[in-house]
């Protein structure tokens, strides 16, 4: 059992190790214009046909039963459509990798919210002071970014809203692993997600069509990083944890998303983090934790 958790922890880790790296990947396409509608799609539709060959390949292709359809049709709406879009948008508007993650690392907070608001779940005094820890930390960063315009405050409204879908899709995704593995739900969630995505893809993402840059190593190393490694790969893992842990474990694992994301934009030199950012990422993880702190009853 001992063993089991260790190996669920390393995964949860690898997880958001990767999800940290895609904020970077992610900025490379989107400075060199890619429209969002095409390497969201692509990604997306790339990431689901691996997970088809790789289950079919072990014979573990599983359909779809008629009372969960609804069930799945919602998890690919939460996810990958409203918050790839969301997060992605959010993410070009406000320029910043390092924000970006510590906004999407807000998930256990609105989990909390969530479970009060709908399930009826009890917090204690400890949980209030996280949850407003943590928002210090977001501010920090963002004023040390020095930028709250107009058009920031946009970037992360699309944030938070990208948060709130990932509640709802870590909630479906909890409910379904009961009787799917962690391949077929991802592999699922990503095909039907690609069919909301395609009309979006036509109208938008091939504007403009050029087949040296749209199909250059430039822009598809970083589309098969997000599709293989942070979609298939990384999903996959994630679903294991939700499974074994919980939606509320295993979102106290999201806070460690801007640590990665701000650590590996450092060591590339993407981005230059001052004293007030690493303070502001230390206090906003710190407050996530407190959020998700639970008193024990002694005997």
């Amino acid at each position: 059992m001992k063993q089991h958790k260790v190996l669920v922890y390393i995964a949860s880790i690898f997880a958001i190790s990767l999800w940290g790296m895609s904020y970077i990947w992610t900025d490379q396409l989107i400075a060199r214009n890619i429209p969002i509608f095409y390497f969201v799609f692509v990604r997306i539709l790339m990431a689901g046909i691996v997970l088809f060959l790789f289950n079919a390949a072990y014979g573990r292709i599983k359909r779809i039963q008629r009372q969960d359809l609804p069930k799945f049709l919602l998890l690919a709406f939460f996810e990958p459509f409203i918050y790839f879009l969301c997060e992605t948008y959010g993410l070009k508007v406000t320029g910043s990798p390092t924000l970006s993650a510590m906004v999407i690392a807000t998930i256990p907070i609105f989990s909390i919210a969530a479970g009060v608001i709908f399930f009826k779940e009890r917090i204690n005094a400890i949980n209030v002071f996280g949850i407003l820890f943590s928002l210090v930390g977001i501010v920090m960063v963002a004023m040390a970014k020095g930028d709250l315009g107009e058009h920031f405050i946009w970037g992360i409204v699309l944030l938070l809203i990208a948060v709130v879908a990932e509640v709802g899709h870590a909630s479906l995704t909890k409910s379904l692993s009961g009787n799917y593995s962690s391949q077929i739900i991802v592999m699922y969630q990503f095909l039907i997600g690609s069919v909301y995505l395609f009309p979006l893809f036509i109208w938008k993402g091939i504007d403009n069509f050029s087949i040296e840059v749209y199909f250059s190593a430039e822009v598809w190393y970083p589309l098969i990083c997000l599709a293989v490694l942070c979609s298939s790969l990384a999903f996959s893992l994630w679903v294991s944890t939700i499974k074994s842990l919980g939606v509320a474990k295993s979102s106290i694992f999201s806070a460690l998303i801007p640590v990665a994301a701000a650590l590996i934009a450092w060591m590339i030199g993407h981005e230059h983090l001052n004293s007030r950012q690493w303070i502001g990422i230390a206090i906003s993880t710190l407050g996530v934790i407190l959020s998700q702190y639970t008193k024990t009853k002694k005997a």
